[in-house]
């Protein structure tokens, strides 16, 4: 028996139940329908074969998760710090005793290859850890007297949180976005994307099996337009955290105005890697090709324009095109395989369309720009050369594995490339000049640079956009600055002058 075989094998096993129960809501510690009896089918993006059927929740289902939270509020604020610290390590090592299960569930569920995802299920795990060893200073404040007064500051949990995740990486973003405000003393409403709702179920369920209590963490499953908005739009739920498209960030703006909901948005991205000819050129390669084509393509912080100097473009590019053409795509639980199916038709109908738009505006398919014939959406990973910088290819996020090269002659066109677009998340920069790494990244429009390097996440780093691909940073301390209330209390110390009225 093969590998993928025997990965298939065990995976039925882990889905016999979902199959047989579907995925209802978890509120309050009870396993609900929607209250409509409303539902709807996941299917895998591999075959398009059906996994299970998920309730499809409404207004009236959000609001008894929110009363729920907010019931819950209090006596998990009050829980104290080192008993959610306990909490959120036994979780921890729940999430590791399952990993198997957890990396394949979200295979099978959003088409990303095991190769990258067995190693999802430990990021998650120690995301858990981390806040929660952070979890008894998260309200540490500071001292700042003044003549009159020793002023003290001190954070509290804001409250009820509403926490919307996407489908690309599902179960490691839910872990980054729900430790951080479990360690804070929030309680929370999760609305895990409609396209992948496994991983989610399977964290609720390792959650409430470590001892958090019920109510404290509550699954609303459902479509964007009905519980997402009531999510955000609810009175109870005091900020919502939300990662996904900047369209669907304005909408959430939009609806929780009325309620005046603090938001915090990791958002879309067009992403630049500019390699100069002074680089590493085989390390930049190596990096440039990872950025994009590792997680399908379907990530944030995507390397998705890659800027490379003219007078190393022609070779840089040669390497780059026999590169891509050896990526293998395949079974996601082919430990082989290096990029899986695309998420749903809908996605793979939209990445597809590039194609079209990248010959009708003159640029080159230097490799890829077809689908993989047979079942599921897959698609071969692809590059466009010969682009220029007002192409709808170098300004629209593609979110697929799809590359778009660009030449440059100066530092300055390069960084007037890089600035062009609407979006600011990440950037990354290859030079050995240090004077020049550290002029241009002060001028690169981005909330995250790395300079000979891919993207390697520190946890206590902030991470966050500027511009269209979000507000806010999570990470170390920036994730409490969202999740608390900062508070601050002046003491008196003497009998210093009031001002008398009335006397």
């Amino acid at each position: 028996m093969t590998t993928l075989e025997q990965n298939l094998e065990k995976l039925s096993g882990y889905l016999a139940r979902f199959r047989e129960q579907g995925i209802p809501n978890r509120i309050g510690g009870e396993d609900r329908p929607a209250m409509s009896g409303a539902t709807f089918d996941n299917h895998s993006p591999v075959d398009e074969s059906f996994i299970c059927t998920v309730a499809r929740s409404g207004a009236a289902d959000i609001d008894a998760a929110a009363q729920a939270a907010r019931a819950a509020f209090p006596a998990w604020r009050d829980f104290g710090a080192e008993n959610r610290k306990k909490i959120l390590h036994r979780i921890a090592d729940r999430i590791v005793a399952r990993a198997d299960e957890i990396a394949m569930a979200e295979c099978w569920d959003t088409g990303q290859a095991f190769r990258f995802m067995s190693k999802a299920a430990l990021r998650g795990a120690e995301n858990f850890r981390f806040f929660g060893d952070r979890a008894p200073s998260a309200r540490d404040g500071q001292a700042l007297p003044s003549p009159t007064l020793m002023n003290i500051t001190t954070r509290v949990p804001i409250g009820p949180v509403g926490i919307i995740t996407p489908w690309n990486t599902p179960f490691m973003l839910s872990t980054w976005k729900i430790a951080p405000a479990l360690a804070a003393g929030c309680t929370v409403v999760h609305k895990p994307a409609e396209f992948s709702p496994l991983t989610a179920r399977i964290l609720m369920e390792i959650a409430e099996e470590a001892g958090l209590p019920a109510g404290v963490w509550n699954l609303v499953n459902g479509f964007g337009e009905d519980a997402g908005k009531a999510l955000t739009e609810h009175p109870a739920i005091r900020a919502i955290a939300f990662v996904g498209e900047s369209k669907t960030g304005s909408m959430i703006m939009k609806q929780g105005a009325d309620t005046l909901k603090r938001v915090h948005f990791e958002l879309g991205g067009k992403n630049p890697v500019i390699v100069f000819d002074d680089a590493d050129l085989d390390r930049a390669l190596d990096a440039a090709i990872f950025m994009i084509y590792s997680l399908n393509g379907e990530r944030c912080t995507s390397s998705s324009r890659l800027l490379v100097q003219e007078t190393i473009a022609d070779e840089f590019q040669k390497k780059l095109v026999e590169r891509v053409n050896r990526i293998k795509v395949g079974h996601p639980l082919d430990p082989a395989t290096e990029i899986g199916p695309l998420i749903h038709k809908t996605h793979f109908d939209k990445v597809t369309s590039y194609f079209d738009v990248a010959r009708k505006d003159g640029a080159t398919i230097a490799a890829g720009g077809e689908a993989v014939g047979g079942e599921g959406y897959f698609v071969k990973p692809t590059l466009f050369t010969g682009a220029r910088a007002d192409m709808r290819i170098a300004q629209e996020e593609i979110f697929g594995p799809v590359l778009t090269a660009i030449t440059f002659k100066t530092e300055d066109e390069a960084l007037d490339i890089a600035n062009s677009v609407e979006y600011g998340l990440t950037g990354y920069v290859w030079t050995n000049d240090l004077t020049r790494a550290l002029r241009f990244t002060d001028k690169l429009e981005a909330g995250m640079i790395w300079v000979n390097s891919e993207n390697v996440r520190h946890l206590p780093t902030p991470f966050g956009g500027v511009k269209a691909s979000g507000i806010g940073r999570d990470g170390g301390d920036w994730s409490f600055e969202f999740y608390m209330e900062q508070k601050h209390i002046g003491l008196a110390t003497g009998r210093h002058h009031i001002p008398q009225l009335g006397k």
